[in-house]
């Protein structure tokens, strides 16, 4: 096979280190960077030419927080972040990861927490997996067709369901002995000799596993105890690995639990990223809460933790109850208990259900993520077409009804068939802007690959650039375009400990084309789509192929002018990439 050579000329080159850049042109050869210059570089007939003049040339964007676990078995290109320029993702987020375990188990413990079809994810595993430990799922992913790069953490629950045992992980009155904490310490070690970046953990009580033997459970992560976590803590704090965590938000001290973990006086710290600086309707100021304790923590306890953050409004589709925050309470987790439609329905129609779902509905101090305004929301399609682009309480109001009791007999009526749209968070510009500058703010938090028909935060680079150039243009404050690309490269790339993230010679050959031009509106609007390998099955995506002209992956086309490259999907593109140094 011909080695791909590249020649882009006259575009401005982005570097990823922050700066505003230059006209320039750009060599890419051997999957590498070979040359890199203001000057125009001399035409040689052996590469493929790329005009760039009027487009941005960037190192490709990396996602921090995906959970392609499931997909990346399916189809392994996962089009739908190389689209949108990102040439690096992380998996093995929230605790859970294939790397080890029985594929039943493992489907149970993924598909309820992130929304994936729970048949196709449990199919694809027992039919694919045949690795069991760190090193073999490492050697399976690099034997795959992949499409962007691949960082991977170990997830928590996985380490303790395989050390434990399923069942008795899933039990707070089941601790592991002295010898199994060796066991997870051994398995842990494994991974970070392999180039694992670090361990994942999960302490969200909402996040439920699924199936049916221990259905309706929280995952095993929630049921162990600080003893656990600081055995496991103290090898991340050796090896200058990372702890990627989701605490309690029902529990708003395990956020600063784990900022305390951080600290480095007198050790070293542990380096920590965090879910989430988010602008939540729910308690206004909370975001600014987070981003002063970390900066205090990391200026004056020698901490080192950096929240995770998105740079876009954050909006939810929910299908019926079908979303994670209908698991915050009670009532809503037997709802979704029922697999059935009919028993759905069923326990609709029972008043002391309706009571009880009532009461957990409108309590107002219980720590939630999920707003619960029936005003602040939107029915996107649903049977009845009269109802589309209208809230639950002016249709209930309409009809003098109360707005609880017309919501539950609306989605007793159409059930899933029935979406309606909100914003979670992330809805006043003015605090966005102050997210996003934050320098303990890493951005990402996009969840690719998971909560298919609720969620589209695939594009948020893009997303980024656009909403910067708005608050400039606005007279505001803010990062430059720079400073943005150096927030989704190289600053994640360093912290994470990629090779990857700028543009450099002899470095890796990770580039973006963007025209600038195109970064509107329609970087907002969402379609369902089907998924490749799963035709049947629909998901939510934000498409703007008209924004990105071209994506290389180690040097290979990917992406060019709204379409897949040849090869993406049919070569290996992508590489494993281990933690460096």
């Amino acid at each position: 096979m011909t080695q791909e050579k590249y020649h882009i000329g006259r575009g401005h080159i982005y570097d990823g280190q922050g700066g505003e850049g230059y006209i320039g042109d750009l060599l890419l050869a051997n999957g590498k960077i070979e040359a890199i210059s203001a000057d125009p570089l001399p035409r040689n007939e052996s590469y493929q030419y790329v005009d760039a003049a009027g487009l941005w040339v960037t190192p490709g964007f990396i996602d921090i927080h995906t959970h392609y676990d499931g997909e990346v078995e399916i189809a392994p290109e996962l089009s739908e972040s190389v689209r949108h320029g990102v040439t690096t993702i992380l998996m093995g987020s929230c605790g859970i990861s294939m790397v080890m375990g029985d594929a039943e188990e493992l489907s149970d413990m993924f598909t309820r927490v992130e929304g994936m079809p729970s048949h196709y994810i449990k199919e694809i595993l027992k039919k694919e997996k045949d690795w069991d430990g760190p090193a073999e799922y490492l050697q399976h992913l690099d034997q795959l067709p992949l499409g962007p790069n691949i960082g991977m953490f170990l997830g928590h629950s996985t380490l303790r369901a395989y050390v434990m045992g399923l069942a008795a992980s899933l039990s707070s009155g089941n601790q592991p002995s002295e010898a199994e904490l060796e066991q997870m310490s051994a398995i842990l070690s494994e991974a970070l000799d392999e180039g694992y970046l670090g361990l994942s953990i999960n302490l969200l009580e909402f996040d439920k596993m699924d199936g049916t033997e221990f259905r309706s459970l929280p995952t095993p992560s929630v049921f162990a105890n600080w003893q656990e976590y600081r055995h496991l803590f103290k090898l991340l704090r050796q090896r200058n690995r990372i702890l990627q965590t989701v605490p309690n938000s029902a529990n708003p001290s395990t956020f600063f639990s784990f900022i305390w973990e951080s600290r480095g006086l007198f050790r070293k710290p542990l380096k920590t990223s965090m879910l989430a600086m988010i602008d939540g309707k729910t308690v206004r100021g909370i975001h600014r809460i987070f981003g002063n304790s970390a900066r205090f923590a990391n200026r004056f306890l020698g901490a080192n933790v950096k929240f995770q953050g998105l740079p876009e409004p954050f909006d939810v589709v929910t299908h019926g109850f079908e979303s994670p925050f209908f698991e915050e309470f009670e009532s809503g987790t037997d709802y979704l208990h029922l697999q059935e439609a009919g028993d759905r329905r069923e326990l609709l129609d029972d008043n002391k259900y309706r009571k009880r779902f009532r009461k957990h509905w409108k309590q107002r101090f219980a720590p939630r993520v999920f707003h619960r305004d029936l005003q602040d929301t939107a029915i996107v399609s649903c049977p009845d077409e009269e109802l589309n682009g209208r809230s639950f309480r002016e249709l209930a109001k309409e009809e003098g009804r109360d707005e609880i009791e017309y919501f539950l007999d609306k989605v007793q009526e159409y059930g899933d068939d029935l979406s309606w749209y909100t914003v979670v968070g992330n809805d006043r510009p003015k605090e966005l802007n102050w997210i996003i500058n934050h320098p303990d703010c890493h951005i990402g938090f996009s969840d690719a690959g998971a909560h298919l028909r609720n969620m589209a935060h695939y594009n948020f680079p893009l997303r980024l650039l656009r909403f910067v150039r708005q608050q400039a243009a606005e007279g505001q404050k803010t990062l430059t375009i720079g400073q943005a690309i150096y927030k989704v490269t190289k600053e994640l790339a360093d912290w994470y400990l990629l090779d990857t993230g700028s543009l450099e010679v002899d470095k890796r050959a990770d580039v973006t084309i963007i025209d600038p031009n195109q970064l509107g509106d329609e970087l907002e609007e969402t379609q369902l789509a089907g998924m490749p390998g799963l035709d049947s099955y629909k998901r939510l995506v934000r498409r703007n192929d008209d924004t990105i002209s071209h994506v290389f992956v180690n040097g290979k086309l990917a992406w060019k002018d709204g379409s897949a490259s040849a090869q993406l999907g049919q070569q290996k593109l992508g590489e494993v990439l281990r933690a460096q140094g």
